[in-house]
């Protein structure tokens, strides 16, 4: 089966043309694009003519019906992600989703139900999670020589005027589902757990101080983790330049991203060993290290190994909670002023919906 070309039907072409360039074009041999789906017809045409795809649809259901298609590739506004993943599901597609998953914890939980009787798998996408960098610090972390972890800073400084948000989706809680925290940071805190492990307390605010916009585009939390190690996660969509950047202290080795906003982890991190002994053993560790390419070109290609080969989802729907998990604990910290436990249950009065009482539909 790992020769196997999978047929994939990609709906929303804005990210959605990412996806081709970065994903399904470097690993040609593994996806081929069966068709495309677009309300804007203009748009529709334009990839279309680009890629040489022949199938351009404005029906998401017709894609449903086509028994050639393997996989649903959506990229559409937020909004519509919960019932577009819980439909091809239940058509029998396999199904990528980009972030965010859904529009709440309890739209999740339903999402995890349906996703342990079907007959496709889910992956939530999570590129910033590819490169070198990330990689290798993830190698060294998992081989114990990082030794006990201390405290972790994220950050995620990037810019938007007001002309991002002529977009009609953006910035409002009933189509963008937040602001910041859940199109923006949602990556880098991702990274956070995804190398530190799972946090388990977060105080948060969330403010907006850039833009005329309904959701949040300025964001500061102190947290701990499952480790006892302690984060700080900072953003704003009002920096002058635009920097994505981690750093990690360890017992024996700290940590530092590669600051480029948008795939921090395609470039080798800062690592600044204790000592020469550790500086030795990391070197011995990292030695013949095979590149890993970034952002989508790796995360589709595990997805391939894991549906042709049977290996492990490269990223899962637990992780996605994980991450909704955080922008919730975010929302609620800030309006009541309290630290909240995490994970997040069903008791919990966001679970329903992090989204205000006044802008629910």
């Amino acid at each position: 089966m790992s020769g196997k070309i999978l047929n994939v039907a990609l709906v929303g072409l804005g990210i959605g043309r990412s996806h081709i360039v970065e994903g399904y074009l470097p690993n040609a041999d593994k996806f081929r694009i069966a068709a495309i789906c677009d309300l804007n017809q203009d748009r529709l045409d334009s990839i279309g003519e680009e890629f040489g795809i022949e199938q351009r649809l404005t029906d998401f259901d017709a894609l449903l019906q086509m028994d050639d298609v393997d996989i649903i590739d959506v990229c559409t506004p937020p909004m519509v992600h919960y019932p577009q993943i819980m439909a091809a599901l239940k058509a029998g597609k396999h199904v990528i989703c980009e972030k965010p998953l859904v529009g709440s914890l309890a739209q999740l939980d339903e999402v995890m139900a349906v996703e342990k009787t079907a007959k496709g798998k889910l992956m939530p996408i999570f590129q910033y999670r590819y490169g070198d960098g990330i990689e290798q610090v993830r190698k060294i972390i998992g081989s114990g020589l990082a030794g006990k972890p201390y405290v972790v800073t994220a950050e995620t400084f990037w810019k938007r005027t007001s002309e991002y948000y002529e977009v009609p989706w953006r910035g409002k809680w009933a189509t963008e589902l937040g602001g910041v925290l859940m199109t923006h940071a949602i990556h880098i805190h991702d990274i956070v757990t995804y190398l530190m492990g799972p946090i388990t307390g977060l105080f948060g605010r969330v403010a907006t101080r850039v833009n005329d916009i309904e959701v949040e585009d300025c964001v500061s939390a102190s947290c701990v983790l499952e480790s006892g190690a302690l984060a700080s996660l900072t953003a704003t969509l009002g920096n002058q330049d635009e920097i994505s950047r981690i750093r990690l202290a360890f017992e024996n080795v700290a940590f530092e991203s590669d600051h480029e906003a948008y795939s921090p982890g395609a470039k080798p991190w800062k690592i600044i060993p204790a000592n020469d002994e550790v500086a030795a053993k990391i070197d011995d560790l990292l030695k013949g290290w095979v590149h890993v390419p970034p952002r989508f070109e790796t995360q589709v290609a595990r997805f391939h190994d894991a549906l042709t080969n049977g290996a492990a989802l490269p990223v899962t729907t637990d992780d996605a909670r994980r991450a909704l998990e955080i922008v919730t604990a975010f929302y609620h910290s800030s309006e009541t002023h309290t630290e909240v436990s995490l994970p997040i249950g069903r008791d919990h009065p966001k679970y329903q919906s992090w989204v205000p009482a006044a802008f629910r539909t």
